[in-house]
């Protein structure tokens, strides 16, 4: 028989029938709960949540804004190529990205309004420009980057039209601030084009989150592919220089912020974006991307193949867009991809020594 120095605090043994006949049954006690050693308290956390809902609420978004994400960056990145037609003369250029940037944007407008349910809630969106907020910003890039759209592209559809429009005095109106308009359309792009991806990373959701850095370069790299892309299909190889030349700078910069993200985010919140069909849609993007880089490269000054590498780069855009909005929704779904990642944080900090703070605790 063993005695332990605690055997004193314990209290005496009860009295009673099974004491008297000595027949006392033993009750059962789970491993450790013999009072010899120490039991834990606190289960091994598992995986899960109350009512089996997700840890962080995911975001209430359709596949609209997937698609105002691709729309987006389209016209964003048609207004910049707008801007270098200008300076150079290139007349159809200028034209066909004008009214690409015109087109692109109202749609991803209309995109954007049926998610939100009724068109006024976009509109109390202007009532306050609050300079911490992604989407109040936005609001206000959309609306002004719209405008001066607008204001290019009606030129150019009075054009087209052979001044037929009933513009009256106002097309002289017009034909000064087309120039103006327009370029003030291209200093707006590439916010419009990132700011989606400033967005998705202030949001508690995991991958996007774990993505806040490279994010946005991914984003505007993806956004010069869809706008070179979709300017190489309309405009003739002669005009098309620049769109060529935005293009293989698009996919570099779309291949290298890409490997750069994945490799530098958290691995377990990386996994959406390389599994199921949020990894399908990445992989093909890469791919499209390559095949669309190398035909603009070989063979970009010969109609066919300029306008099917065109397409290739606009599919590789949209299915970069769409792939990292399923990633974003897959990962706030499964409370693994919260928790791991906070776990392997703390437990860094507390090999640091930062044990003193509100998120670690000593010992």
């Amino acid at each position: 028989m063993t005695t332990s120095e605690y055997d004193s605090l314990r209290p005496p043994e009860p009295t009673g029938r099974a004491k008297r006949t000595g027949k006392r049954r033993r009750r059962a006690h789970p491993p450790g709960g013999d009072g010899a050693r120490e039991m834990p308290v606190v289960p091994e956390a598992g995986f899960t949540s109350y009512y089996d809902r997700p840890v962080v609420k995911p975001a209430p978004w359709g596949w609209d804004v997937a698609a105002y994400l691709f729309l987006g960056g389209l016209a964003g990145g048609s207004a910049v190529l707008v801007a270098g037609a200008q300076l150079t003369g290139r007349a159809t250029l200028c034209r066909n990205c004008r009214l690409a940037a015109l087109a692109s944007v109202s749609l991803g407008a209309v995109a954007l309004v049926r998610d939100l349910g009724r068109p006024e809630r976009f509109v109390n969106m202007l009532r306050v420009i609050k300079l911490t907020s992604p989407m109040s910003l936005g609001s206000w890039i959309l609306s002004a980057f719209s405008a001066g759209a607008a204001v290019a592209a009606a030129a150019e559809v009075d054009r087209i039209t052979g001044e037929r429009l009933p513009l009256g005095l106002l097309r002289r109106v017009l034909r000064v601030a087309e120039g103006p308009a327009g370029l003030e359309a291209a200093a707006l792009g590439p916010e419009l084009a990132v700011y989606t991806a400033v967005l998705l990373a202030d949001t508690s959701t995991p991958t996007w989150n774990h993505a806040h850095d490279e994010l946005p370069f991914v984003f505007v790299s993806s956004a010069s592919l869809a706008s070179a892309g979709l300017a190489m299909i309309t405009t003739p190889v002669a005009e098309a220089a620049p769109a060529r030349k935005l293009a293989v700078l698009g996919v570099i910069g779309d291949l290298a912020a890409t490997r750069v993200m994945h490799r530098r985010m958290d691995p377990v919140a990386a996994e959406p974006l390389h599994e199921g069909r949020p990894g399908t849609l990445l992989t093909w993007s890469e791919g499209l991307a390559v095949a669309g880089g190398i035909g603009v490269l070989l063979g970009g000054r010969r109609r066919p193949v300029a306008a099917t590498a065109g397409l290739a780069l606009m599919a590789a855009s949209a299915l970069t867009r769409f792939g990292i909005y399923e990633a974003g929704m897959r990962s706030a779904n499964d409370p693994r991809y919260t928790i791991e990642p906070q776990r392997r944080r703390l437990a860094a900090r507390r090999a640091a020594g930062v044990t003193g703070d509100s998120i670690t605790t000593a010992g």
